[in-house]
C-alpha cells in the first residue's frame, strides 16, 4: 500500500549506483574527504564527505542550501551516513574542488574518511531527554574542534571514532567507540516517600537492571547504594525517582577500546579509564585533555590500521597507561567483591 513502509531502496538511489548496482571491483582513498568507487563497467563515482554536528541537528535553512548543493552538483542527491556525516554522491571529478570550496564557506568541513578521525557523534542529550548527566552534543563540538587537523587528514594509524552518550544506557554509543565520553550520575534516586504512592511499586522494582530497589513495608521502597549504578532506569518508572542527577555530582567517564567491526580483535566494549571527570562547559578542558592525551599516545605508537582497542590488546592495560599518562585507580579494574557474585563487574555499565 503507498504511503506505509519503508520506501524500496533503488527509488532513492542515484542513478550512477543504479547503472553499477553488484558491479562496484574497489574504492579508494584520492585525498581526504573524498572516496572514489570503481566499476566494472569503467565508470567511476565520487563521493564528497562533510562533517555536519555531532548530534545531526540542522536548521531548516542549512538544510535547504545543503539541499541545492545536492542539486548543483551531485544530481540533486545525497544522503546522511550512520555518524551523521553529509555525502554527495556521484560528483563530476572537475568539480570536486568547487564543491569542497562552497562546503567551507557554509562552515562544514570535509574530511572523515580513511585513516583518520571520522565524525563524532553523540545522543541528544538534554535537547530532548531528562535522563542526561552532561551535554554530550557540547562535548562532541569542543572535541571535534580540537581535532579538526585529524578530521581533514588522513594522519592517524587508523581510523578514529570518538562518540558521546549522555548517561549510561549509552544511546550515543560511546562504549562501541575507540573512544567514548559517557555522563555519569553519582547520586541515589530521590524516591520522594510522599510521591511513591502515585508510582506502581512493582514496575519500580523490577525496572532496575542490578536489583538495587527493594520493598521496604507497605508503599515503600528502599535503595542498595552498593548495588545502585546510577542508571535513570528507575526514574523513567517513576517520577518521585527523578531526577537522580545533580550539578555537583554529575560529571563524564571516558571509556576507552570498543569497537563493532569486525576486524582486528572483533567487536568488543570499551572498558572505563578514567571513571569521574567534571561537567566544566563551556570548553570541558579536562575531557578534551584527556582525549588527546590518549589519541596522542595512540598515533604515536600504533601499528597501521590498528584500531585503538587492538592497540591496546596487543600492549596491555599497564603500558596503555603509562604512554598516555593517565592516572590508574581502582574504579577502573575488572573484578567481583569476593562477598558476592552479585557484584561482579565485568564492563562498562558495572565498572564503578
Amino acid at each position: 500500500m503507498p504511503g506505509i513502509g519503508i520506501p524500496p531502496l533503488a527509488d532513492n538511489l542515484p542513478p550512477i549506483l543504479k547503472r553499477n548496482y553488484g558491479k562496484w571491483l574497489s574504492h579508494e582513498h584520492p585525498r581526504p574527504g573524498v572516496i572514489k568507487h570503481d566499476s566494472e563497467t569503467g565508470e567511476a563515482c565520487f563521493t564528497v564527505r562533510a562533517g555536519m554536528p555531532p548530534n545531526a541537528r540542522v536548521s531548516t535553512h542549512t538544510l535547504r542550501a545543503l539541499c541545492d548543493l545536492a542539486d548543483e552538483f551531485a544530481g540533486g542527491y545525497f544522503r546522511v551516513t550512520q555518524r551523521n556525516s553529509c555525502e554527495f554522491v556521484g560528483v563530476p571529478e572537475p568539480r570536486i574542488d568547487e564543491l569542497i570550496a562552497r562546503l567551507a564557506q557554509m562552515g562544514f568541513p570535509v574530511g572523515g574518511t580513511n585513516r583518520s578521525l571520522h565524525n563524532t557523534v553523540c545522543c541528544t542529550g538534554y535537547l530532548h531527554c531528562h535522563l542526561a548527566a552532561t551535554d554530550p552534543a557540547a562535548i562532541m563540538k569542543a572535541v571535534s574542534e580540537m581535532l579538526l587537523k585529524e578530521f581533514q587528514n588522513d594522519c592517524l594509524p587508523a581510523k578514529l571514532k570518538i562518540s558521546g552518550s549522555g548517561c549510561i544506557n549509552n544511546c550515543g554509543e560511546g562504549s562501541t567507540a575507540d573512544i567514548g565520553v559517557v555522563g555519569v550520575h553519582r547520586d541515589l534516586p530521590p524516591s520522594k516517600e510522599d510521591k511513591l504512592k502515585g508510582c506502581e511499586l512493582p514496575l519500580v522494582i523490577s525496572v532496575c537492571p542490578v536489583g538495587a530497589i527493594k520493598p521496604k513495608g507497605p508503599g515503600m521502597i528502599e535503595i542498595d547504594a552498593q548495588r545502585c549504578i546510577h542508571c535513570p532506569a528507575c526514574s523513567v518508572a517513576c517520577a518521585a525517582m527523578a531526577p537522580i542527577g545533580s550539578p555537583d555530582g554529575d560529571g563524564v567517564a571516558i571509556v576507552v577500546g570498543g569497537k563493532a567491526a569486525n576486524t582486528g580483535r572483533g567487536p568488543a566494549l570499551a572498558k572505563v579509564v578514567v571513571p569521574y571527570l567534571p561537567n566544566n562547559p563551556p570548553y570541558w578542558p579536562e575531557v578534551t585533555s584527556t582525549i588527546r592525551k590518549v589519541v596522542d599516545a595512540w598515533s604515536a605508537h600504533a601499528r597501521k590500521d590498528e584500531r585503538v582497542g587492538d592497540w591496546i590488546g596487543r600492549i596491555g592495560w599497564q603500558k596503555f597507561y603509562e604512554r598516555a599518562g593517565l592516572p590508574l585507580s581502582f574504579k577502573v579494574v575488572d573484578g567481583y567483591d569476593a562477598r558476592s557474585l552479585d557484584y561482579a563487574k565485568s564492563n562498562v555499565r558495572f565498572n564503578w
